[in-house]
């Protein structure tokens, strides 16, 4: 009977063996492709959330190239008398390229503006729609920033508060004419095929809202104060 007995024993280990060690295998093949997957995407993760999550302004300065040099003019100050300059001589931008910066000090705005509105631009500052115009042009300048970082003062915009661009071939100044929030798709936001210049500020809207949100804040501008005009016929 003894024997018998160990026999048994011996068979109800061997079946126990037999459910768990499989269990045992398949949690150790998830725990491990679990890692692999997670190690593998935390990077990706960890730099996302760095853009959303930072309170400081992100900076990829390596990644663009910049002709940006701020010049002394007098295309600020009052005068009847406009001063020309050709087209010619002027460097225009490549996409993705920064070639000034915006101010707009009572909305504690100081960024880089760039010609084209990719992920490098708006990571660094503002960029300009390359489907519009540029600063003295005579046409619409369309110029988008992130409403978390760079154009998150757009909050404290107001009529009659004005907007400095600084470019290598000029300074211009614009005064804010209108604020209005508008949906994403709405095409009456903007006229690209004016035949005046005119500057219209985005971002995307609430203000302070993480991601791609379906309004948008547009801050319109008009010339002011700027006595500099550029050739274009030569």
């Amino acid at each position: 009977m003894a024997h018998k007995h160990n026999n048994s024993k011996h068979h109800s280990f061997n079946g126990k063996n037999f459910v768990i060690l499989p269990i045992i295998f398949c949690v150790g093949i998830l725990a491990i492709t679990y890692f692999t997957i997670f190690a593998s995407s935390a990077s990706t993760f960890v730099s996302v959330g760095s853009l959303f999550f930072s309170d400081r302004n992100m900076d990829f300065s390596d990644d663009f190239k910049n002709i940006f040099v701020p010049v002394t003019d007098p295309s600020t100050e009052s005068s009847t008398e406009k001063r020309k300059i050709p087209a010619s001589e002027i460097e225009f931008p490549n996409q993705g390229e920064q070639f000034g910066e915006i101010i707009i000090e009572d909305c504690q705005i100081d960024a880089r503006l760039f010609f084209g509105d990719d992920n490098i631009a708006l990571n660094n500052g503002v960029g300009i729609y390359p489907g519009s115009s540029i600063p003295g042009y005579g046409k619409t300048i369309l110029a988008a920033g992130h409403n978390n970082t760079y154009f998150n003062g757009l909050k404290y915009a107001k009529k009659g508060q004005k907007i400095e661009i600084k470019t290598s071939y000029g300074n211009f100044i614009y005064e804010i004419t209108d604020i209005k929030v508008k949906d994403h798709t709405d095409a009456s936001a903007y006229d690209l095929e004016a035949d005046y210049e005119n500057l219209i500020l985005y971002t995307c809207y609430p203000f302070d809202e993480l991601g791609l949100t379906p309004q948008r804040c547009f801050v319109y501008a008009k010339p002011a104060e700027s006595n500099l005009e550029i050739d274009k016929k030569n």
